[in-house]
């Protein structure tokens, strides 16, 4: 298996581009390693990279889902080890790219979910559950995937049943099934633009702005009527969730894109931490497309 190039780090730092030109100049095809792009019909709030975008290089793991399904690391992680020797085998260079820390972990190392990191989210999410319908429904959830941790568990331990269905929920695999430690199934070099965190939070101000310019409501919108619901898997990401609540409650467009910005900022924060964790990571400065991709492939060649 040849060294894989990882290009990771926060939202709305570059990292598609980059990619792209490094797969262009390397003989490079692209495994995305994002959330969100698996699913079809989320363009517009994924920021997905268009074909022009792509620059005539595959990618792999887009558009692989539809908008209805729950799909988990596990699911990510077969279709991208398969998608991974196949470039491989053709001779070209796995180029992963992402910001989906668990989906790229999922990749460079064998399944361990010991530590996996806490999700405000999710954590909201099954509270919620527990307030509405009561300790013993969340109990019953907890059943349904993961039997053995809820005989272990009571209804009443309500804080660790939460955490047995966060693991199960951003990983697919169950709580009882975890094991500590990492072990790396490829040689990869990673690399992630370090931008300052003031020009990184206007980056996705931006991006923001051009999502809601180019038609995010109406994405959402259409999303909603085509059938998916707004509780699905899917519409829980960053854009989509929020739009879901202008819908709903009718405050202006200008209240729904500031929180937008906001939650992606914190969403970064929380990337650029887990990030700093990846052994081989490399932090290259904004540079010029060409300059920062001279710099990852004379560190890649070494």
């Amino acid at each position: 298996m040849k060294k894989l190039l990882v290009i990771c780090g926060a939202t709305a730092s570059g990292k598609t581009a980059l990619a792209v030109e490094c797969a262009r100049r390397m003989g490079g095809e692209v495994v995305s390693c994002d959330a969100l792009l698996v699913y079809k019909g989320l363009n517009i709030g994924t920021a997905k990279p268009t074909l022009e975008e792509r620059g005539g290089i595959p990618h792999h793991l887009i558009d692989v889902a539809e908008p209805t399904d729950n799909f988990s690391v596990s699911d990510f992680e077969r279709a991208a080890l398969a998608a991974v020797e196949e470039i491989d085998a053709r001779g070209k260079v796995p180029i992963l790219c992402g910001g989906t820390g668990f989906y790229l972990n999922a990749v460079l190392f064998k399944s361990s979910f010991g530590s996996v990191p806490a999700s405000r989210e999710i954590r909201e999410k099954y509270e919620r559950l527990e307030r509405e319908e009561g300790r013993e429904a969340l109990h019953a959830r907890l059943a349904e995937v993961d039997p053995e941790s809820a005989v272990a568990l009571h209804y009443n331990d309500v804080k660790r049943v939460v955490r047995a269905l966060e693991i199960y929920e951003q990983t697919g695999r169950k709580k009882s099934e975890q094991n500590d430690g990492k072990t790396p199934r490829f040689a990869y070099e990673a690399f992630a633009f370090g931008y300052p965190r003031e020009e990184l939070y206007a980056r996705i101000d931006r991006r923001v702005e051009a999502m809601i310019e180019a038609g995010l409501v109406e994405e959402v919108e259409g999303l909603l009527s085509g059938g998916v619901p707004e509780n699905a898997q899917c519409m829980q990401g960053i854009g989509y969730k929020e739009t879901i609540e202008f819908l709903k409650n009718g405050y202006n467009l200008s209240t729904m894109s500031d929180i937008i910005k906001q939650n992606t900022r914190n969403y970064a924060k929380r990337q650029l931490t887990f990030f700093k964790k990846l052994p081989n990571l490399h932090w290259i400065k904004p540079l010029s497309l060409q300059d920062a991709a001279d710099e990852v492939i004379r560190i890649y060649e070494c």
